[in-house]
């Protein structure tokens, strides 16, 4: 009889994890296959403000890791504080998407590395000058060696390395990755009805897959325009066309309570608004407030576990220079 028991719960347990598995929405899982030296030294190189042309501001300044991988502001603050144009897309997660930036410029996140360093309004620096600076500095030169085998760095190795890393910065074991995996009571009512409902208005359109979206571009304002003043053209700045303005990647939706505020420009500070935003603008859809807030409640259960390491020991500068933190910016 305890037998039968056992069997049986099972093969309930098997027919709701085979149920769920048939979801739009796929469990988050960590990378099959990463290189230790090259994670190790990535990690490095994402905090250290050296790389650009101050030396106070690091990949973690606009992608701080301990606020959802985000800044949380509109748009985020570069060189000279200047102001940027656009909201900086969470670092978490990001090796599933199909491209990087809200664009789609860079192909992946090796090509997506190197792009701040040498953007006059990021870090302001050069790739040669972020080379020269890394040379000058003995443990780096070591680090490169041991992990590529060569005795000269280039700017290659180092977005290699930052992309390395960045393939680590997975969010698994969301209670909504539990529920997928056959946990029943991982969800409440609340929470199962916004994810009902985020199928049914048509939402998972766009947002599915283990990212929950960053899987394609899509134009801002499929029903009704987002803005007629909008000024960032979005995909049609790298593919030319027309077609392509106010297309931009979708963002992932994975830890979205923390990585406010939303949509390219920062405009929606809050999750309700958000959601009420893209029901009118791309589904033509006016939420009432219970829905809205059944699928905000629905929307926090994407919250997965945060990339956990210990904070790098930045290797010192040859001259012994004090160097700022590389939370800094």
């Amino acid at each position: 009889m305890k037998v039968r028991i056992i069997v049986a719960s099972l093969l309930a347990f098997g027919a709701t994890a085979f149920a769920q598995s048939n979801e739009p929405i796929q469990p988050v899982k960590s990378p099959a296959q990463i290189n230790l030296g090259m994670v190790e030294l990535g990690k490095k190189l994402y905090f250290d403000p050296r790389l650009s042309k101050s030396g106070f501001i690091s990949c973690n300044s606009c992608h701080n890791l301990s606020m959802g991988g985000t800044d949380n502001i509109p748009t985020s603050i570069g060189d000279k504080w200047q102001q940027g144009p656009i909201n900086a897309p969470t670092v978490l997660n990001s090796s599933l998407n199909v491209a990087q930036f809200w664009d789609g410029r860079a192909a992946d996140l090796k090509a997506q590395a190197g792009g701040p360093i040498a953007n006059p309004g990021e870090m302001a620096f050069s790739h040669t000058l972020a080379i020269s600076v890394l040379e000058s500095i003995p443990h780096y030169v070591r680090e490169f060696k041991q992990v590529f085998g060569k005795g000269k760095i280039s700017i290659e190795e180092v977005t290699l390395s930052i992309a390395e890393f960045e393939k680590t910065l997975v969010t698994p074991n969301s209670r909504f990755d539990q529920w997928l995996l056959g946990k029943a009571d991982a969800l409440n009512a609340d929470e199962k009805a916004g994810y009902k409902l985020f199928k049914d208005a048509g939402c998972v359109g766009c947002h599915n897959g283990p990212a929950v979206g960053g899987a394609s571009f899509q134009k801002m304002g499929l029903v009704v325009p987002y803005k007629a003043n909008d000024k960032i053209e979005g995909r049609s700045a790298v593919t030319g066309k027309d077609a392509d303005r106010f297309n931009y990647k979708v963002p992932t939706l994975r830890n979205v309570e923390m990585t406010y505020p939303y949509f390219h420009d920062g405009a929606a500070n809050t999750l309700t608004e958000a959601v009420d935003v893209m029901g009118r603008i791309q589904l033509g859809k006016k939420f009432t407030a219970d829905e809205n807030g059944n699928v905000v409640a629905f929307l926090k259960t994407l919250t997965g576990d945060q990339p956990s390491f210990a904070l790098p020991i930045l290797p010192p500068s040859a001259d012994k220079t004090p160097r700022p933190t590389p939370f800094g910016k």
